[in-house]
């Protein structure tokens, strides 16, 4: 999860990133730091993918992750809860690297405006991350070309 800075607040934005294509495949925005924006993030994902038993889902240990409603929902979906080691940041890496580029790309020259004018920027920028961003560690591809040319869709 990340923070953004608007005119009336923050607008917190959880992101569950595919790490074999690095593809954004599900996200949540919301106005308040709590379980249900995990949640929401990762109901989107689970919407968009085939899941089979045995999936990792890798995240920090935040308290939202953490939950019993958050474990829950990986647990019916038979998906393996992974969570970093303590005072281990690099855990979070492809992710991290995620939220930096949106910041330094997206946001605008006069700021995130209001809440309700991030989601658009916020949505055009994953858009742009699946289908144009070049990445080094998927033999710079961006992640919907690495999908197309691994029999994947989403």
């Amino acid at each position: 999860m990340t923070a953004l800075p608007t005119q009336e607040g923050w607008c917190y934005l959880a992101v569950v990133l595919d790490l074999y294509s690095r593809r954004v495949v599900g996200w949540a925005t919301q106005r308040t730091l709590d379980t249900g924006l995990v949640l929401t993030a990762l109901r989107r994902a689970l919407m968009t993918r085939s899941i089979r038993a045995g999936l990792i889902h890798h995240s920090d240990r935040g308290s939202q992750y953490a939950s019993a409603a958050y474990q829950q929902v990986l647990a019916a979906h038979g998906v393996i809860a992974s969570m970093s080691r303590v005072g281990n940041c690099w855990d979070n890496a492809p992710v991290e690297s995620f939220f930096s580029g949106l910041k330094a790309e997206a946001t605008p020259p006069e700021g995130w405006g209001t809440y309700a004018m991030t989601h658009p920027v916020i949505a055009d920028h994953i858009n742009f991350y699946n289908r144009m961003r070049l990445h080094s560690a998927i033999d710079y591809r961006s992640p919907v070309d690495y999908e197309a040319n691994r029999g994947m869709s989403l």
